[in-house]
């Protein structure tokens, strides 16, 4: 399926396109998406464009690449836990920013607490802890960081980051008075929060988190509710663990003083957002605008005549401020025209009134999900169908 908008136009003597495109998850990372479409763009313009790849995350998989390569960062490779206490190897990177005189360490959420990390089988956010990226937190506080940025996408767990702060020497102590175990259900036997150990220094350092959901932590708009069904919980669970985190948040209001878990936000990442708004110096930001801004996409597309991108799936959520629309947003200041190309398409006719001058699904009719999914034949996919764009958009 495919809509095109009125705008069409014809090419210019010299062609810029950029591509920036995020992952398709389960198929493609961002950089092999865009190099796909990079490569459709030159099948058919040849030598009359230059195809700049720009490959996009809205703070989840692909960010530390996304800011790392545009910033020429050092990429940290660590064991960690993964959300089932596993030990897993997760990278985030160093990068140093103008006009800092510290390093920033950027780090995702999903490397070391992510659904990647588990089978479909696996998926249990009952259990599921985000200690790992605390531990990740602490290794790059280690190497001098003072700075961080933390994407929140891509969860496994339903914690409220309370094994982020395990890592940082917080316990969480149970009415019979012991440490309590990992994982969002423990939280339902929650009694107090004891920071005599907590990693305060850490906790003082400029943190800015990716985050692009306004979700409280509980309530029919809260983390259980909305998110965990796709982590894995039945509706049982979805139950108990909006249970847990209302006990967790009344603790919180008790150490802090402040009803943090009603703060919009603060359940992104299945609650973990509510730790850094309790515990740290922090601010949340909306993801794929604040890497956009990171990598200076405004001057790369200054000359551009054209923006393509893509993730997965495109509909109306789409618009409330994943990649796609951040690149849209852009190329709409710019006065640049954008496509965008997904596995699938939903809600065309929204897509398009919001500005994107042409979507298009990639999967060729009749070929089955299990097919599209495939890398091989997602590549291929992506790649015929920017040939495809490319030559309607330009009328060639």
């Amino acid at each position: 399926m495919s809509l095109i908008s009125p705008k069409t136009e014809e090419p210019p003597r010299r062609i810029k396109v950029v591509v920036a495109c995020d992952s398709f998850k389960g198929s493609l990372t961002a950089r092999e998406a865009s190099s796909a479409v990079a490569d459709g763009v030159r099948a058919v313009l040849g030598d009359s464009v230059s195809a700049v790849c720009v490959p996009v995350a809205d703070g989840g998989e692909g960010t530390v690449e996304m800011i790392a390569g545009a910033l020429g960062g050092e990429i940290v490779t660590v064991e960690v836990a993964d959300p089932l206490g596993r030990p897993v190897v997760a990278n985030y990177a160093i990068v140093r920013l103008k006009g800092e005189d510290v390093p920033t360490a950027v780090i995702e959420l999903a490397q070391a607490s992510g659904l990647t990390r588990l089978s479909a089988e696996e998926r249990n956010p009952l259990v599921t802890s985000t200690r790992g990226t605390g531990q990740l937190i602490v290794d790059a506080y280690s190497r001098g960081c003072r700075r961080f940025m933390i994407g929140l996408g891509g969860s496994a767990t339903n914690d409220g980051g309370a094994g982020i702060l395990q890592a940082l020497g917080v316990r969480f102590i149970g009415e019979d008075g012991n440490e309590l175990t990992d994982g969002g259900a423990a939280l339902a036997d929650l009694d107090w929060i004891d920071t005599s150990l907590m990693r305060s220094d850490i906790m003082r350092c400029r943190f800015t988190v990716l985050c692009d959901v306004d979700n409280p932590l509980v309530g029919s708009r809260g983390a259980s509710v909305v998110f965990a069904p796709q982590k894995g919980a039945s509706q049982a669970d979805v139950a108990r663990l909006d249970y847990a985190l209302g006990r967790y948040g009344r603790c919180l209001r008790s150490l802090t003083g402040e009803d943090v878990a009603s703060m919009p936000g603060a359940g992104a990442a299945g609650g973990a957002a509510v730790a850094f708004i309790a515990f740290f110096d922090s601010v949340l930001v909306p993801g794929i605008t604040t890497a956009l801004n990171m990598v200076g996409f405004d001057r790369i597309i200054s000359d551009a005549s054209l923006i393509i991108t893509g993730e997965g799936h495109l509909d109306a959520q789409t618009l409330s401020g994943k990649a796609p629309f951040g690149v849209l947003e852009a190329g709409k200041g710019a006065g640049i025209p954008v496509i965008a190309l997904a596995g699938g398409v939903d809600d065309a006719g929204a897509l398009l009134d919001a500005g994107f001058s042409y979507v298009s699904s990639i999967v060729p009719s009749g070929m089955t999900h299990a097919e599209a999914m495939k890398k091989e034949a997602a590549l291929c996919n992506l790649h015929n169908a920017a040939i495809s764009a490319t030559r309607r958009f330009f009328r060639l």
